[in-house]
């Protein structure tokens, strides 16, 4: 078997000849051309497509592919040319239908053509490059029944024309427009471009341009938008309903320019009802309808910011520099706060919280607070205010929220070291007379300040607490040391304030009664005796006192007064009357204090435990005082508070400044020396940004200042001028 040559196999082609019917195609295509004929009648019903297949086969087969392929075209455009006819013959409303009604039988015998002629699809029409039969039969109907000289125009009219009368409110059948623009759609996208939507854009633009001008002329801006959004609305719904998706930003293009953009100006500017108008009314919905709308435009934000910006700055100017509302301190601030909560609103409401617009708002809230050169020291009595009783009865919550919109207003400030100058004497007061509301509130604000400016800003206020702590650990320690009771005599407590932490002037101590006399030499005995190297001194003008009142018919009253008033009201247990300068005399007050003093007791109704003479409520240096007999309270303790103004007076204003500007001086000579020492040489100009940048989280320096502290430091030997350039700098370490 192995060695039997091994036989190749090989399949011939059959021998007999076919011969094919000369007239065969002709006959084969004559059954085709008649079934297409039928299928188009809607008579397919009788119709063998499975031989009508097999001949189609056959055909292309047999190498008749072309003719097959260009009888069918002829074909179907005789067809489609009859119907062309039948729809341009439609009248009126019925055009529209006819179309649609047509266009869906043609999709179906397209169907079915297809079918027949599946294997010509699949083999002859790629190899020859052909157009398949399905996409030949839409771009026949477009050249024969869309492209007819008839149909196009009437076609365009007839859609524009309907969507006029949607607009105008009608109600159109929308099913039939969707299959319409459905079928533009379908015979490929430029059909759709270029026979409809290119003069759908068009006449939408000059539509929405005279509607737009009708509008302006004849409402206000908040209707004017709500129409410009309404408008915009239909349009997004009337793409979602029938037109084609990739529409939507090209006809909300047209109705934000014709509609937004063209009369951006003057709508935000529209007297009466504009964007200024609706801020002061809070009209939140017509402000977020302008945002929503305004956000769709170029530059339409920036032109509302820019109206907003410049309203904030003038009613805050207008704020700011009114002398009738700055009077109060208190309600000044109130309404500044007022104000920002207003605009926090608008901006968290109607702004969806944009960035952009907070930043506007807080620059110009900045810009009008600095103008008035007393807002630290306001912002500070309207701290003062709320922690001595405006926080009684407050949650936590509240308080926080109120040192919060403090801590705003703070970080507006310039000269914050003002601020502070003002805080540390208004703290100092409140802890020294009891008066201070919560301490936790004092705490809390004391560690917003701390991490806001850090902890040099605050070191002072917190050693003022600890020095409350200490006083009342010292007291406790001298009454223990007291062996002998001091029965009915005065009771001293006293506070020992560490000098450099509280606020304190020099002022030369009074002449106290001699009751109190031998109790503060006691107290002066025992505190250095228990600390050495250490030197007390009395600030009289800073202390308080109860005392027991006897009054005419044996009615008895506690007043809680200065130590001031304390030593005036002591003297009248000697005399009944007293002349100014017999009470200046035997006290030694300082005048200004004094007269504050007398003023309190003698001219304040319900308070005037003193009688004057002459009765007017200015005190005069030959006035006389005598003991108020007669005086009645239906309370038993009664406070009489010192006469003084809320606000600093002007003098005491240019010496608070001035402490403010010696303090500066120390601080501006640290930032050049620190700023030299690591760049060694530089040059004025540079010298003067690097120092402000340094010290504006604090206050802005004043160039000119800065110019002397560098003479100063030159003088010292800590730099030294250039030779050769006058304007530079060298460190000298």
């Amino acid at each position: 078997m192995s060695n039997q040559k091994k036989r190749n196999f090989q399949i011939e082609a059959f021998k007999h000849r076919v011969v094919v019917d000369p007239k065969y195609a002709d006959k084969t295509w004559k059954i085709l051309e008649h079934a297409i004929h039928e299928i188009y009648n809607h008579n397919a019903s009788g119709l063998s497509f499975e031989e009508l297949y097999r001949n189609a086969y056959n055909m292309v087969l047999h190498k008749f592919g072309e003719k097959l392929y260009s009888g069918l075209v002829a074909t179907m455009t005789a067809h489609l040319q009859e119907i062309s006819k039948y729809i341009e013959a439609a009248q009126g409303g019925s055009f529209l239908e006819e179309l649609n009604r047509k266009w869906t039988d043609h999709n179906k015998a397209l169907q079915m053509v297809r079918d027949i002629l599946m294997y010509m699809d699949r083999t002859f029409v790629p190899s020859t490059h052909k157009t398949p039969v399905h996409d030949l039969g839409l771009n026949l109907w477009r050249d024969n029944v869309i492209h007819s000289s008839n149909i196009q125009t009437r076609l365009l009219n007839t859609l524009l024309e309907l969507i006029q009368r949607e607009r105008t409110g009608e109600v159109i059948n929308r099913g039939l427009m969707r299959n319409i623009i459905k079928m533009l759609m379908d015979l490929g996208s430029l059909v759709y471009q270029d026979d409809f939507e290119k003069s759908f854009l068009e006449v939408s633009a000059d539509f929405y341009r005279v509607e737009s001008q009708q509008f302006i002329e004849s409402c206000d801006c908040g209707d004017y938008l709500k129409k410009a959004e309404r408008r915009l609305n239909e349009e997004i719904e009337r793409v979602s309903h029938y037109l084609d998706a990739k529409s939507e930003s090209k006809i909300t293009n047209v109705v934000e320019k014709e509609m937004i953009a063209n009369h951006m100006h003057r709508l935000v500017h529209m007297e009466n009802s504009g964007l200024v108008k609706m801020l002061l009314d809070d009209r939140y919905e017509d402000l977020g309808r302008m945002y929503k709308l305004f956000l769709r435009v170029p530059s339409g934000l920036s032109t509302v910011r820019d109206v907003m910006t410049s309203h904030i700055r003038d009613t805050g100017k207008q704020l700011v520099t009114d002398p009738e509302r700055v009077k109060d301190p208190v309600e000044f601030v109130q309404q500044l706060l007022d104000e920002k909560d207003k605009y926090d609103r608008i901006i968290s409401l109607a702004f969806n919280n944009d960035k952009n617009f907070q930043n506007a708002l807080n620059s110009s809230f900045e810009y009008f607070i600095n103008l008035n050169p007393r807002s630290p020291e306001y912002i500070s009595l309207f701290v003062d205010d709320k922690l001595r009783k405006g926080l009684k009865g407050v949650s936590e919550e509240d308080v926080e929220i109120v040192l919060d919109k403090v801590m705003m207003l703070f970080r507006y400030l310039q000269e914050k070291d003002v601020f502070e100058k003002y805080y540390k004497q208004h703290l100092a007061k409140r802890l020294l007379s009891g008066k201070t509301a919560s301490d936790d509130a004092e705490r809390s604000l004391i560690v917003k300040l701390k991490t806001e400016c850090g902890y040099q800003f605050t070191s002072k206020l917190e050693g003022m607490f600890t020095d409350m702590k200490t006083s009342q650990d010292t007291m406790q320690g001298f009454y223990a040391n007291q062996s002998a009771d001091n029965g009915d005599g005065p009771t001293l407590v006293v506070q020992v304030l560490t000098t450099g932490s509280w606020p304190t002037q020099p002022s030369p101590p009074c002449n106290l009664p001699a009751e109190l006399s031998a109790l503060c030499e006691r107290f002066r005995s025992y505190y250095l005796g228990t600390h050495t190297g250490r030197r007390l001194t009395w600030q009289t003008n800073m202390g308080a006192a109860d005392i027991k009142a006897t009054f005419g018919k044996g009615q008895k009253h506690e007043l809680n007064v200065s130590t001031y008033q304390m030593c005036v009201l002591m003297l009248f247990n000697n005399a009944d009357r007293f002349t100014y300068r017999e009470i200046e005399q035997a006290t030694e007050i300082p005048a200004p204090d004094l007269k504050r003093c007398l003023q309190s007791l003698a001219c304040v109704k319900g308070k005037n435990v003193l009688r004057k003479e002459p009765m007017s409520k200015d005190i005069g240096e030959n006035d006389a005082f005598l003991f108020n007999e007669k005086f009645t309270s239906k309370f038993y303790k009664v406070k009489i508070g010192t006469v003084v103004a809320q606000k600093e007076s002007e003098p005491e204003k240019q010496e608070t400044r001035q402490r403010v500007e010696e303090d500066r001086k120390p601080q501006i000579e640290a930032a050049i020396v620190r700023i030299m020492k690591s760049r060694r040489v530089l040059d004025h100009n540079n010298i003067i940004t690097e120092v402000t940048k340094q010290l504006q989280s604090r206050f802005l320096p004043n160039p000119v200042e800065i110019k002397k502290r560098i003479e100063s430091l030159i003088e010292r030997d800590f730099l030294e001028r250039d030779n050769s350039d006058r304007k530079l700098y060298r460190y000298l370490a």
